[in-house]
C-alpha cells in the first residue's frame, strides 16, 4: 500500500478539519486532522491525535515535512485552527470548508464503522488506523 503523499508540491488552497471517530466504543474518541484538496480532491497529509492544538501543529508540520506549499488555508473556526495557521494566509469559516465537509460526508458514508457500532466496527486501534489508511489510499490512488 502506498503511503500517504502529496501528488503536488504547491497548491493554491488547503482546507484543513477535524473527523472524530471512536473504536470499541463512543467513549474512546479519536480524532483524524487532515489536510484537503478542493480541486483534486486528494487528502494531502493527516495525522491522528486529541483535539488539541498540539495535533493541529502536528499536521502543520507534516505538511512542511512534506515539502508542500499553498497560497491559502481554510479552516472553520476552531481554536486551535487560528492559532496553529495564524501565521499563514488563513480563511476561517465554514463558508470556506464546504469542501472538506463534503468529503467528511463520503468518509461517513465509506466507512460505517467511523461512526456507528455496527457489525463492522473497530475494536482494536491499528485496525481502526489501517482501514483509514486505506480508504484515504483509495481517494488518493484509485484513479491513478
Amino acid at each position: 500500500m502506498k503511503a500517504i503523499k502529496p501528488k503536488q508540491k504547491h497548491y493554491t488552497r488547503l482546507e484543513v478539519d477535524e473527523l472524530w471517530t471512536f473504536v470499541g466504543s463512543k467513549a474512546n474518541r479519536k480524532w483524524l486532522i487532515y489536510a484537503y484538496d478542493r480541486d483534486s480532491g486528494e487528502i494531502v497529509a493527516y495525522v491522528w491525535g486529541d483535539r488539541s492544538a498540539k495535533t493541529a501543529n502536528r499536521l502543520r508540520e507534516k505538511i512542511i515535512a512534506l515539502g508542500v506549499t499553498y497560497d491559502r488555508i481554510a479552516t472553520d473556526d476552531w481554536e486551535s485552527f487560528i492559532k496553529t495557521f495564524s501565521v499563514d494566509a488563513h480563511d476561517i469559516g465554514k463558508q470556506h470548508t464546504v469542501g472538506i465537509e463534503g468529503n467528511n460526508c463520503r468518509l461517513r458514508h465509506r466507512m460505517r464503522r467511523i461512526f456507528r457500532k455496527s457489525c463492522n466496527f473497530s475494536k482494536k486501534l491499528c485496525n481502526h488506523y489501517i482501514a483509514f489508511k486505506m480508504t484515504l489510499n483509495y481517494i488518493n490512488f484509485a484513479s491513478v
